[in-house]
């Protein structure tokens, strides 16, 4: 009898499958793992990780530039931080089509970059070397070389040449990127502090109820 109830307030507290069925969906673009945290406003949120290494265990191993050969319009989100960066320039804008592809007519992209033009800013500012520490990451510290080919340790340590940078982004050039690949609407936020740019890129027009998710303006 007690076991009964016990399995009766279990089925109470466990999401329903349509409750599961119905959350949004993030597609994780280049996370590596899925240990690896995304940021806290797609708590609650159906996470697919997809990457080009498969040791992360990722649920789609695919190159980014193949993602037009996806089900289109299946994802709310794109998060995608620090990848878009591997890609040269014409990949890039391959990737970027793929994002369209796969995000639902009412979709976004957060993405996240260097921002190549404060570092050199602040490079030429403070006549640091390219191979003096810029800043500390929780991967370790980050050389100003480090940001603009890649970070050489895990370049060497993978033996990956994909890890490699092959491009780079300032707020202007990375606005143009997105509006030439088709986003009706683009929001740039600059991160001086860790040298970054955090682009939010919209399907459609932006609704409030985004606006506030993503903590930006209107």
């Amino acid at each position: 009898m007690l076991g009964q109830v016990l399995r009766e307030i279990f089925a109470q507290r466990r999401p329903s499958a349509s409750a599961q069925a119905n959350r949004p969906r993030v597609l994780n673009v280049g996370g590596g793992d899925r240990a690896i945290p995304i940021p806290s406003q797609y708590d609650g949120w159906a996470q697919v990780l997809l990457d080009i290494d498969a040791r992360g265990n990722p649920d789609i191993c695919c190159d980014a530039r193949t993602l037009t050969t996806l089900e289109p319009a299946q994802f709310d989100a794109i998060y995608c931080s620090h990848n878009l960066e591997h890609y040269y320039r014409h990949d890039a804008m391959k990737v970027l089509s793929g994002f369209r592809h796969v995000l639902k007519p009412s979709g976004f992209a957060e993405i996240r970059v260097p921002d190549i033009q404060s570092v050199i800013r602040h490079v030429m500012n403070t006549g640091m070397d390219l191979g003096d520490d810029l800043y500390q990451s929780p991967a370790g510290p980050i050389a100003a070389i480090d940001v603009l080919y890649g970070l050489g340790r895990e370049i060497e340590q993978s033996g990956r040449d994909y890890y490699a940078h092959k491009n780079g982004f300032t707020p202007k050039l990375l606005r143009s990127m997105l509006e030439t690949a088709g986003f009706a609407s683009v929001r740039i936020v600059e991160i001086p502090e860790i040298f970054e740019l955090r682009a939010i890129a919209f399907q459609s027009d932006a609704t409030q109820a985004q606006l506030r998710l993503l903590g930006i303006g209107p």
